[in-house]
């Protein structure tokens, strides 16, 4: 059967063919993977490799499968705790993956002639934007760039950008319609309405009818808003399925006990869903998790949810569940909108409003279109429908035009190089690694008093690490060595590794310190009691990093290094002595989800210094710590294996 392609598809693959890099710009469900998809046939039909990158592990690992099916052998991927056929043609990788290699290992990279980098519109993300602007500067000039993006008004200056530092063609290709249509609906003070001008009049203009009292909760304030009514209305105009986005873990949960009492399935459907997520959490092992058999009550009905909060095994299973269009109704947080292909009929927004990392506020406009862009299942639906539930207090008229209505948000750099990268700049280029910062992103986009500012930044970092003795004599000292192997934590760590700490931590003190280290508590988070060997780590940590603190502020950094926090503490400690995860549990104030997360960025840690240059005594109690944590659902390679 013939594929038919849609005119920016062909117009990309046209100028892959002919040997250009390309960024695709268009909206989420517009089919840019196809273009993905045809790079990476090229290369396997050519013997050439392609490294694929995209933003979160949980789309790293849906992208091996997928690749998998079609070339099971020639597939590999690196996410930091995950590495499977690391020399593969097609290897899969996260950005920060990809941006060390070119830092520590370019020449490792010589045998690839292409590399993708999926949703690159993540250039703005505040915490990890620098990374894929670095990876951007440093590209090797023999490979290749695609780069696949959300619709964004500066989508040629960002080209415009990668050509004047690499001094090569990038070949630009848009699209603005959807091959499924969006129409939208608004519900309001118990109405829906899809006439934008109507809700203003009707549901935004009668201020007697609202609920001021701020100490009731937010969904609760809205009149007549049901989420119930909402459900049976889109069940009844037969609009299911339906991703329903909230901003809370807990309300996805929440909202699907309260439409508890539907049931979505016929009794064939029932017993298909019950078969395939029993045989899924048996491939997982999951049968003997509670979090499991909490779930399969909702999953019977065809309801599920969604979160950073539950295991990723369990996760797993949900996105298997909805893909086999069983699932009727979800209840998700955004990370499932972000490039995981799962359309659905109707998408709805619980708010619109979310937290941004500096505080609540409402949804950008782009944020709104990647969820919003999941209704509308191509080929099999004309439209898709997207439901907002307002709330006049939290949202203004003006700010939902804004949001539904308005110009898509550009991308700004947020260069902002950690004290790795500049090490690892410095050891290549000295003193003249200033000279770097005018092939950035940021530099092209800002004025010039902007400019002076980000430069005083870098200076003031190599300052510090002089300061320190990461730096000496116009060379990296084997302290700065060993910082330079350890990205976003490696002033800590490298300071225990000077006072020569590290040699005579146990095993379980390397490992709760390496979990501190990346651990950030959520709002609220309590912290439970620490054995003797936490509490005194947890003293030396903060004596260090009140010097660390004191001399950043001292040279003027508004952003200073990540405290350690020890909460995960207690969970940890069992779970090296061999406790089951069911036992762990009760002992922190954490999801599960976020426990495993944790878990497994502080193996990457440990990961990461066996890579530096600490002695064998040090590298024999990483490899114990990685066989006592890497087990069970901890262990991610299993996760992908299975």
């Amino acid at each position: 059967m013939t594929m038919i392609y849609d005119r920016f598809q062909q117009e990309a693959m046209a100028y892959i063919t002919q040997g250009y890099s390309v960024i695709v710009s268009a909206p989420t469900g517009a089919g840019k993977t196809v273009v993905a998809e045809h790079v990476i046939q090229d290369c396997l039909n050519k013997g050439e490799k392609v490294i694929y990158t995209a933003p979160i592990k949980a789309l790293s690992n849906q992208k091996f499968r997928e690749f998998q099916d079609n070339a099971p052998d020639q597939v590999g991927i690196l996410t930091g705790d995950v590495s499977i056929n690391p020399t593969a043609t097609v290897l899969i990788m996260t950005t920060e993956i990809f941006r060390n290699k070119i830092l520590e290992e370019r020449t490792s990279l010589n045998a690839y002639s292409w590399i993708i980098f999926d949703e690159i519109h993540y250039l703005d993300d505040y915490e990890r934007g620098s990374v894929w602007e670095e990876s951007l500067i440093f590209l090797p000039e023999h490979m290749k760039l695609l780069g696949l993006s959300a619709t964004i008004p500066n989508i040629d200056q960002l080209a415009q950008w990668i050509e004047s530092i690499h001094h090569r063609p990038i070949k630009v290709v848009k699209e603005s319609n959807r091959p499924v249509p969006l129409h939208f609906f608004y519900n309001c003070q118990g109405e829906i309405y899809d006439d934008f001008k109507i809700l203003v009049k009707k549901g935004f203009d009668r201020p007697e009818a609202y609920d001021r009292r701020r100490e009731i909760p937010e969904h609760a304030r809205i009149k007549g808003n049901n989420v119930i009514s909402l459900i049976k209305r889109l069940a009844d105009d037969e609009l299911l399925p339906c991703i329903y986005f909230v901003f809370s873990r807990r309300r996805t949960e929440i909202l699907a006990e309260e439409i508890h009492g539907f049931d979505f399935l016929n009794s064939q459907e029932k017993q298909e869903i019950t078969g395939l997520f029993d045989r899924l959490c048996a491939r997982y092992d999951l049968r003997q998790e509670t979090s499991a058999h909490q779930l399969r009550r909702f999953i019977e009905k065809g309801i599920g949810y969604h979160h950073a909060g539950m295991l990723p095994t369990l996760k797993e299973v949900v996105e298997q569940l909805f893909t086999s269009r069983l699932l009727k109704v979800i209840f998700t947080t955004e990370t499932f909108a972000l490039g995981i292909n799962m359309p659905a009929r109707t998408v709805v927004f619980d708010e619109l409003r979310k937290y941004y990392g500096y505080g609540y506020g409402p949804l950008r406009t782009r944020d709104f279109y990647q969820m919003a862009g999941r209704a509308g299942r191509r080929s099999m639906d004309t439209e898709g429908f997207v439901f907002s539930r307002i709330n006049p207090h939290q949202t203004s008229s003006q700010e939902l035009h804004r949001i539904v209505y308005g110009q898509p948000e550009k991308v700004n750099s947020q260069f902002d190089a950690s004290y790795a990268t500049i090490l690892n700049l410095y050891q290549k280029y000295g003193d003249k690694l200033y000279e770097i910062y005018p092939l950035s992103f940021h530099y092209y986009q800002v004025r010039p008093y902007l400019r002076k500012k980000a430069v005083e930044l870098m200076q003031a970092k190599v300052a510090l690490l002089k300061e320190m003795g990461h730096i000496k004599d116009g060379s990296l000292t084997e302290k700065g060595i060993f910082a330079s192997k350890i990205y976003g934590y490696e002033l800590v760590l490298s300071e225990l590794y000077d006072q020569g700490m590290l040699e005579g931590l146990s095993p379980n003190e390397l490992a709760v310190l390496s979990l501190s280290v990346v651990y950030e508590p959520r709002k609220g988070t309590v912290k439970p009691p620490l054995s003797s060997q936490a509490k005194s780590l947890e003293t030396l940590t903060k004596k260090i990093k009140r010097q660390i603190h004191k001399t950043e502020a001292r040279l003027r950094m508004r952003n200073l290094s990540k405290r350690c926090y020890f909460h995960l503490t207690p969970a940890l400690e069992a779970w090296m002595k061999g406790a089951t995860f069911d036992a762990i549990m009760p002992l922190v104030d954490v999801d599960e989800g976020e426990i495993v997360r944790y878990f497994r960025m502080g193996l990457q840690v440990v990961r990461e210094i066996a890579e530096t240059p600490v002695s064998a005594n040090v590298k024999t109690k990483i490899r114990h710590i990685i066989h006592c944590i890497n087990r069970d659902v901890v262990d991610s390679e299993k996760q992908l294996r299975g």
